[in-house]
């Protein structure tokens, strides 16, 4: 689901409570808005318009006065407000950077460090409590602040204060209503008030990345809440193994340093939980993850959805196949659609390169935090994708009054305490309780504190004492050195430094794909990946036996997966698997992508480099924009084969004929087969997962049961609401679920398929069955949704895209969410599609992850890169600058990229001088 940090976090507490909360949240929100239509009189957003918004825009010419510049520094924006800026000092450059980005995003800034420090209380009330609670628990802050004191080099903790002393000197002066519409609206229920910037709040956005990034920890609770009604074979259908023989992993054979022999997986394929570990626990550990899963879902996601199908492309082509005879290179992340863009685009210039002013780099950066994350400079280009490796584990702990069992004795906690402030309300005063797997976030949860009362004991697992706690163990929770790899990005030259700047990249552990002004191209994965004592990772562990913890050192850098220049001269990654396990001797994760999308990447450039043919930009940016769906190529042609002998159903059937796959905003065929395959999932699948498992989106509509014919006007719609009313589950559709049907397909009898009757339809038996009655149910969701008449269908219709304000615009009244809101636009593409405009199975046809950016960069030739945006660099409401850039990337453009001193000037609108105080 979207990203959302106004969301109540947590299960404690009566539902009343809940309620309570939500009560209030919409109360404060509905005064806002009664108060702003008040003061506006005839114009809500005349108000706005004329008054509040125009005093937050940022100036863009002329000069400026800043503390602690040692001299001029110029700031040019082009057309779309993105800014380069031009310094003669490290020091100036990052202070600029710093006050830039505040000009445009302050709110966000301020929304982020109050998140990732567990503090949004302070600035939206009580309904954030159980969120702070929970993110005061893992405690990202207090690691970032272990970070800048013990572990960042002195020059990083140099550029992080120049940083934090430009954002400082553009607040300097001014009350929150002159920085953005969303603080004077706040101010009108609490008094807060913004305050100084830090370089911890920078360092303490890396925790949010690390992890919205962290890998398989959903897939790990899903398992275990699977065991209570499926078999061990059931669970091992619904989590097939990576498929090496159809979808290629990013490097193969030869193409690892320092790895020889074989390797044998069976060695690693414990599950974690058995008879011989927490099996007689099992229904007191569903009971906490099923709450754990909960809480999960309610904490923002500050960089979208984590899940299987969720992830990001990148690839390069080397020279000897693109028509620039230079390596061609693009990235484009998958993240939760927001606004303003997670992105920030600038560049970053030293006006001559020396020992004291070292940068020339561009691209996209996060606001919050100095440098660039992902972009080129003058010699390298590089791009991120997810690698997706498992860096957490849950451990089920034994615990008593007095501390937690490990190796057959009690070991005391270690506490400490939190005092969450809360903005009109009283203080809230928290316990965080660690063991030595990590901090026990079921603590979080009144339902969990009452968990040891319903765990079975046995054999396997200790006495019941006063219970059992999750606790969650994840290499971001010790400090690292991921703030210095940005830096040393940035200042790279080459393969070399390129590997010793990904190496201090620990976490969140991502693919690096790489090329050069001098032809090479490259690939690498960093990050600090466990080493795992016993177990794969894949399901909760013991944490009272050491045999089932982690080696004190994880993985080596050197033994870590990198490519250098392969023969085939390119390199995809796209969240597949990054070797096969079989060839390497260290466990990644058992929790890859299914590759559908990295094998549809690679096809594309074969089939384009094939006989000698060459790879323009244009190209690179066509594939970007790919839409095809590899499960509707495998489903459709059996589609076909169904007899249906209701008219209605018959007439949908109809759309598929001749349908090429892809999924075009206006295909007709593209809407009923997304819904036929909605259909599918739900049939097969929704019955059969666990109660836990429970639905977080929109009901189902299906044929009606009083229903005796083809679909008429006069049929009503019966709403299917899974979990909600029922003890069905939906999958979610991602491509880990093409996977379990593909391998079920040719087994027309396997118990996947009988589905039970319901109001009208007798229960299924066979495969073909369940289709029939998916395209029939398919058919009545689609004439519910969207008419009757199917040449009225289209995909975009149903797939749509909404752009919203990640705090006071998530919920409220209308009138503020039309005033930070935008949309809705009609996408194509589609889950697991090169264009990701994701969607989930269970919750409707919503888009709720996209592609948010895309950039080709031509390597060599800079000036004759491309990148877009999904929103736009301003952060301001009503700026030009909000979503300038929305249309074009709805469309698959992009915009030309100016790097050198001569493409920025000639782009230059408006040129704002900053000069020493």
């Amino acid at each position: 689901m979207p990203a959302n940090t106004t969301a109540s976090s947590g299960s404690s507490g009566s539902a009343g409570a809940k309620t309570g909360k939500k009560k209030g949240r919409r109360a404060r929100l509905i005064v806002i808005a009664l108060v702003l239509a008040l003061v506006a009189g005839i114009g809500y957003g005349a108000y706005w318009s004329v008054g509040t918004v125009r005093a937050s825009y940022p100036q863009t010419n002329g000069s400026v006065k800043i503390d602690g510049l040692s001299a001029n520094v110029d700031v040019k924006r082009d057309s779309y407000g993105i800014p380069q800026i031009y310094a003669d000092s490290d020091t100036d450059l990052f202070r600029a950077q710093g006050f830039v980005q505040a000009q445009d995003r302050f709110w966000e800034m301020d929304v982020r460090r109050h998140m990732t420090a567990g503090r949004l209380s302070e600035m939206f009330g009580s309904g954030q409590v159980d969120t702070d609670a929970f993110l005061r628990t893992l405690g990202w802050r207090k690691i970032a602040q272990e970070e800048y004191d013990t572990v960042l080099s002195a020059d990083t903790k140099k550029n992080l204060q120049a940083y934090a002393d430009g954002v400082n000197a553009y607040l300097k002066g001014r009350d929150g209503k002159d920085i953005s519409v969303e603080y004077a609206a706040i101010g009108l229920t609490n008094d807060y008030k913004p305050t100084k910037w830090t370089p911890v709040d920078s360092v303490a956005w890396l925790k949010a990345m690390a992890w919205d990034l962290r890998g398989n920890m959903q897939d790990e609770i899903d398992r275990s809440l699977m065991t209570s009604r499926l078999s061990k074979e059931q669970i091992e259908e619904l989590y097939p193994a990576y498929p090496y023989d159809k979808h290629r992993p990013i490097v193969g054979t030869g193409a690892i340093s320092s790895v020889t022999g074989a390797f044998d997986p069976a060695a690693t394929s414990s599950t974690g939980v058995g008879a011989s570990t927490v099996q007689g626990a099992t229904e007191g550990l569903n009971t906490q993850l099923s709450s754990l899963s909960d809480t999960l879902d309610k904490i923002p996601a500050l960089l979208g959805p984590n899940g299987n199908g969720i992830g990001s492309n990148s690839w390069v082509v080397s020279g000897a196949h693109t028509t620039t005879r230079k390596p061609l290179l693009a990235n484009d992340p998958h993240l939760a659609p927001q606004l303003p863009s997670l992105w920030y685009q600038m560049g970053l210039h030293c006006r001559q390169l020396s020992a004291t002013c070292r940068y020339d780099t561009a691209g996209y950066t996060f606001s919050g935090m100095p440098g660039v994350i992902i972009g080129h400079n003058q010699d390298i280009a590089w791009g991120f994708t997810n690698l997706g490796a498992d860096v957490t584990d849950l451990f089920l702990e034994k615990v008593s009054g007095e501390g937690y069992l490990y190796d057959g004795k009690v070991k005391p906690f270690v506490t400490r305490k939190e005092t969450i402030k809360v903005a009109g309300g009283q203080s809230r005063h928290i316990t965080v309780r660690e063991t030595n797997n990590g901090p026990l976030v079921s603590d979080r949860s009144g339902e969990l504190e009452k968990v040891g009362e319903k765990a079975p004991v046995t054999n396997a697992a200790p006495d019941r004492g006063d219970g059992y706690a999750v606790a969650l163990k994840w290499t971001a929770l010790d400090p690292g050195h991921s703030m210095d790899a940005v830096f040393e990005l940035d200042r790279a030259k080459d393969f070399k430094t390129f590997r010793a700047a990904a190496e201090h990249f620990e976490v969140p552990s991502q693919n690096l794909i790489y090329a050069d002004t001098k032809g090479n191209i490259g690939y690498q994965a960093p990050g600090k990946i466990p080493v795992r004592k016993a177990g794969n990772g894949t399901m909760p562990s013991p944490g009272w036996a050491s045999s089932y913890g982690w080696e004190k050192d994880p993985i080596p850098f050197d033994k870590l997966p990198w490519e250098y220049n392969p023969k085939r001269g390119y390199i995809v990654t796209a969240n597949q698997a990054v070797i096969d396990e079989k060839k390497y001797p260290n466990l990644l994760t058992k929790d890859w992508g299914y590759g559908t999308r990295s094998q549809r990447i690679n096809d594309l450039i074969e089939s384009k480099i094939k006989g000698g043919g060459k790879i323009s930009t244009d190209d690179m940016q066509k594939m970007q924009m790919d839409n095809t769906s590899e499960i509707a190529a495998l489903l459709v042609p059996e589609l076909m084969k169904i007899n249906v002998s209701d008219k209605s159903v018959r007439e949908a059937q109809k759309l598929l004929e001749g349908w090429d796959y892809t999924q075009e905003p206006d295909s007709a065929a593209a809407a009923y087969f997304n819904a036929v395959w909605r259909n599918i999932l739900r049939l097969a699948f929704g019955d059969k997962l666990p109660k836990e498992m429970r639905v977080k989106g929109e009901c189902l509509t299906v044929l009606p049961a009083d229903s005796t014919g083809p679909v008429d006007e006069q049929d009503k719609p019966v709403r299917e609401c899974g979990q909600r009313d029922t003890d069905t589950a939906q999958p979610d559709g991602g491509d880990r679920w093409y996977q379990v049907v593909a391998d079920l397909m040719n087994d027309e009898n396997s118990d996947w398929w009988k589905a039970p009757k319901n109001r009208k339809d007798k229960a299924t038996e066979t495969r073909d069955e369940l289709f029939g009655r998916a395209m029939k149910d398919a058919r009545w969701e689609l004439t519910a949704k969207l008419g009757k008449d199917i040449s009225t269908w289209s995909w975009g219709r149903l797939h749509q895209l909404t752009l919203k304000n990640q705090t006071l615009g998530t919920e409220g009244p209308d009138v503020l969410q039309r005033a930070l809101n935008r949309g809705p636009w009609n996408l194509g593409g589609g889950e697991a599609a090169v264009n990701a405009s994701g969607w989930n199975a269970a919750g409707g046809y919503e888009v709720i992850w996209v592609p948010s950016m895309r950039m080709v960069v031509n390597v060599g030739d800079w000036d004759k890169s491309r990148w877009i945006n999904l929103t736009g660099a301003s952060g301001h409401a009503f700026s030009a600058h909000y979503t300038d850039q929305t249309d074009k990337w709805v469309d698959g453009e992009l915009l030309d990229w100016s790097f050198g001193t001569n493409a920025v000037a000639n782009a230059t609108k408006d040129t704002l001088t900053l000069k020493p105080s």
